[in-house]
């Protein structure tokens, strides 16, 4: 195995300080998502793709900490972000049918991962990354695997997968999606809490249904997989902006094509 720390480039988190709101305390939490390309990647492009995400957001090569027991910090320190990568002779193909998976109940994805440590965050180190990622080239098939682990201190799904299509869109040698991250925090208010749209909200914190139509949308619904090169992923972004559509709405697929 082989493995880097990639810094910002060029540095821009000036050791800058955030508190964190209620809303992004779940420090035990972290989205681990696998993607398998078939095609090459070129590995200092990728770096060098990674290393200008990280400039853009330079919140992602922080550091979580707890100040005076009592305010929540992520500090933009500017640290580098591990990467490791491992030759795999042994494996044929990927085993799975997606190309896109999110592992909830089982650990198929556990070697392709190299995860955040949250008990490290929870005991208060300030040696933990709050992202990795491990990259797995499987030397028959020609594919590769990225394994991603994102604390959620970091922001949810929809951060991780701007932070993602930046990285995309810079290996691509593409101008990076608008508009850039900003990461203030709205802090708790002290004003009395308007509860008039309780009844209307219920279906947003009634948990036992949440996971329950998630578990049905994945029996019901297929997933669809489409590959694109990179000459008609260009003319498909430009067939989207002929319509003036918000291309950021369409599969997932436009994100993270290599090719």
């Amino acid at each position: 195995m082989t493995s880097w720390l990639v810094l910002p480039s060029p540095p821009t988190g000036n050791n800058r300080q955030v508190e964190l709101a209620g809303t992004d305390l779940w420090i035990t939490g972290r989205i681990n998502n696998v993607f398998v390309y078939p095609s090459a990647l070129d590995i200092d492009k990728f770096k060098e793709a990674l290393s200008r995400t990280l400039s853009l957001w330079p919140f992602i090569a922080g550091r979580f900490f707890v100040l005076d027991d009592e305010h929540y910090i992520t500090e933009m320190s500017d640290n580098g972000l591990p990467v490791s990568l491992i030759e795999n002779t042994d494996l044929t193909r990927w085993s799975l049918d997606l190309n896109v998976v999110i592992d909830k109940n089982s650990n198929q994805l556990q070697p392709f991962l190299d995860e955040i440590q949250t008990t490290k965050l929870i005991g208060g180190s300030r040696d933990e990354p709050l992202f990795r990622l491990k990259l797995t080239h499987r030397v028959q098939s020609g594919e590769w695997i990225m394994g991603a682990s994102w604390s959620h201190m970091l922001g949810d799904a929809d951060a991780f997968l701007h932070f993602l299509n930046t990285i995309s869109c810079l290996y691509q040698q593409m101008k990076p999606p608008e508009p850039m991250p900003v990461f203030e925090r709205c802090l708790w208010l002290n004003d009395k809490v308007d509860e008039t749209l309780l009844p209307d909200i219920k279906q947003f914190f009634d948990g036992e249904q949440i996971e329950t139509n998630g578990i049905n949308d994945q029996v019901t619904y297929d997933q669809l997989n489409i590959c694109f090169t990179g000459q008609q992923l260009i003319k498909l972004r430009t067939l989207i902006d002929d319509q003036k559509c918000d291309y950021s709405r369409c599969p997932e697929c436009l994100y993270y094509s290599y090719t």
